[in-house]
């Protein structure tokens, strides 16, 4: 059958579906993931078949109007924002604006039987209601958009009009979690669990033998330094934790690399390395909290030590730090001896470290990407078999 996966452009949404698509296709399914034009390099590098529809919104311009408040070590705080919640959902709303016409009209012409998006990605559902085959939502951290439902009708309502479409259900036929459930929020659907199988885009993995202290891998995803560079801590956090006691290692892109800064000797800058070939030989995480980068670490069994700047990594790291298996440090806490004390605490501490390892076994145990492919075939099949007037 044919498979239509569908995200806007924010390739870590992207990231967490390429391992179900792999499996798709693998399976001898017809899978074309369709999105706005930017996001067509990182679906090239994920080996996926690629329809650009829509255009490009100013994405990272409305990330920045809701980042949380934040200042550099020693500097003032800056004044907080209100209204990050309703911001967020009026950046998923444009960008559904900006590709459901075109997603609609790629879905009419090549007639996929089963949608597959990022539960942010709204036009993914309108798209799979508009041809009368079922949506299904995939996960890329904590379900925070299930909180939003009650807005999400009224949001959704002027573009499933101009399709012809009333009462859309923005959680379609299925949700796929990847997320173990001590992190989850609570939700009243019943859940297609997947086991996480990291995709950080392509790159080359290092050579990390084993160390005679532990390593520390410090990196900061992709958005912050996307939404701004002087949120981008990574180098303030190496040169914090860079000492005879640990190893630290420094997972950043090249382009990141300036904004590192100068490093202390000792110190391992690894680049463009997909964070799952990184992980494996560390022992602790230092990170920013994104659902993606924090789910790497859970299924590598590392404690992680967080420093959230936007709402939702702030809401995944919360999440994580209930568990055990994480510390949540405030920006305006994350000082020099702050970091270190934390971060030692943590490599010292059996019991964040046995919170982490259960957590790893937890995702490990989880049905692989190749056996939800066959769930996803009833769904398919079991929406076809539905009278024409119930799709």
């Amino acid at each position: 059958m044919r498979v239509l996966f569908t995200s806007w452009a924010w390739p870590s949404h992207l990231y967490a579906m390429v391992p179900l698509a792999w499996a798709m296709r693998a399976a001898g399914h017809e899978v074309l993931v369709a999105g706005q034009p930017s996001l067509a390099v990182a679906a090239a590098h994920a080996g996926l078949p690629y329809a650009p529809i829509g255009s490009d919104v100013d994405s990272v311009g409305m990330v920045r109007g809701y980042a949380l408040p934040t200042r550099r070590f020693g500097t003032p705080p800056a004044l907080p924002s209100n209204g990050r919640g309703p911001r967020a959902l009026r950046m998923f709303q444009v960008n559904a604006e900006a590709m459901v016409d075109d997603l609609v009209e790629l879905a009419r012409e090549w007639r996929p039987r089963l949608v597959v998006h990022d539960p942010t990605a709204w036009a993914g559902s309108i798209a799979a209601a508009a041809i009368g085959v079922p949506a299904v939502r995939h996960l890329y951290g904590a379900d925070l958009m299930h909180a939003a439902r009650p807005f999400l009708a009224g949001l959704l309502a002027p573009m499933g009009e101009r399709h012809g479409l009333e009462d859309l259900d923005p959680l379609g036929a299925a949700t796929i979690d990847p997320y173990p459930a001590d992190v989850q929020v609570d939700v009243d659907y019943e859940p297609v669990p997947l086991k996480y199988v990291p995709y950080n885009g392509p790159g080359i993995t290092p050579r990390l033998r084993p160390a005679a202290r532990p390593r520390v891998c410090v990196t900061w995803g992709t958005t912050i330094a996307r939404v701004d560079p002087e949120r981008f801590l990574a180098g303030d956090v190496v040169r914090a934790l860079a000492s005879p006691e640990v190893e630290v290692v420094a997972a950043v892109t090249a382009a990141q690399r300036e904004w590192l800064g100068p490093v202390p000797e000792g110190v391992r800058i690894v680049q463009d390395a997909p964070l799952h070939a990184v992980l494996p030989g560390c022992d602790l995480l230092v990170a920013h909290g994104g659902a993606g980068t924090s789910l790497t670490g859970m299924a590598a069994g590392l404690p992680q030590l967080l420093v959230p700047q936007l709402p939702d990594h702030e809401a995944h790291a919360t999440r994580l730090a209930r568990t055990g298996a994480a510390v949540l440090l405030p920006v305006d806490q994350a000082g020099p001896a702050e970091l270190r004390e934390r971060a030692l605490g943590l490599l010292h501490d059996a019991r964040a470290g046995a919170a982490a390892a259960r957590l790893r076994e937890e995702i490990a145990a989880r049905p692989a990407p190749a056996d939800v492919v066959p769930l996803l075939e009833e769904v398919a099949a079991a929406f076809s078999a539905r009278p024409p007037g119930l799709h």
